[in-house]
């Protein structure tokens, strides 16, 4: 299913003024932010939850491997509450086993640099009879959902879910052709959330600690600031850039800066 950007003027109002508001967050609010486009999402076509992953395509998949090397790197809900949230992790934890859903494998299936699907028109109507339409979807108030998925490069990928439960009526083309149109015009905004996270182009995943001062140093911070702010050690503070910097293959801030910028290749 391809979007279109055939809607009404108060619709496409609404979703230029996202984008809009995207770009006023600083680099140092990128979670902020995602919690922001995943909350209007939900508003706009009226969803319940959402929840957001980044897939990476693994060096070396195993033979006649059914999800072709693809495999989450970062997955957040916008409201993890606990049932969906073990839900999630119960799903996650089956992608390294030989128990691979249908609808796993048919959200990694395909080329397409970017696609939308609705749920009730992806899957047959068996699936809705099975344990895992059960388990993942009734057991925890789902009952329906549609997905985005950007691709960023060869190896990277977004990838958007958001659900409705029972009581409300079925997703349709439409709210399917409007997250699609928000969605597509937000490929800036998929790179600086991962960048954030040291995934995209620094050579390894920042840890934790790692990822706290490259937002602070993104916001303009001094070390020193940071150091204070994050409640550690100048010493402790300094280690964690100069591992910031290593990763990302930078020598100073105004390089970091400009990395972050697109501005180096």
């Amino acid at each position: 299913m391809q979007p279109s950007a055939d809607f009404s003027t108060p619709q496409s109002e609404n979703v230029y003024a996202l984008w809009d508001r995207l770009t006023e967050f600083s680099a140092g609010n990128g979670d902020a932010a995602l919690s922001y486009l995943l909350t209007t999402l939900c508003t706009m076509v009226t969803a319940q939850n959402a929840l957001w992953a980044v897939a990476v395509r693994l060096p070396s998949p195993a033979p006649k491997d059914p999800l072709l090397g693809w495999r989450p790197r970062l997955v957040r809900l916008l409201h993890p509450v606990p049932a969906v949230a073990a839900s999630v992790q119960e799903q996650f934890d089956t992608l390294w086993s030989s128990n691979v859903d249908q609808s796993q494998i048919l959200a990694v299936s395909g080329d397409e640099p970017f696609r939308t699907r609705l749920l009730f028109e992806t899957l047959p109507p068996e699936w809705f009879e099975g344990e895992h339409y059960r388990r993942h979807y009734l057991e925890v108030g789902h009952a329906d959902s549609m997905s985005v998925r950007c691709a960023l490069n060869d190896d990277v990928r977004i990838h958007l879910f958001v659900f409705r439960d029972a009581q409300a009526p079925r997703f349709c083309a439409l709210d399917c052709s409007l997250l699609g149109f928000a969605m597509r015009g937000l490929r800036w905004f998929y790179q600086q959330q991962l960048l954030s996270h040291g995934l995209f182009i620094a050579n390894a995943p920042l840890t934790p600690a790692e990822r706290r001062v490259l937002l602070g140093l993104l916001d303009g911070h001094t070390e020193k600031q940071i150091a204070q702010k994050l409640e550690q050690s100048p010493n402790t503070t300094h280690f964690h850039v100069k591992s910031v910097y290593a990763k990302f293959g930078v020598r100073n801030r105004s390089a970091l800066a400009a990395l972050w910028l697109g501005k180096l290749r």
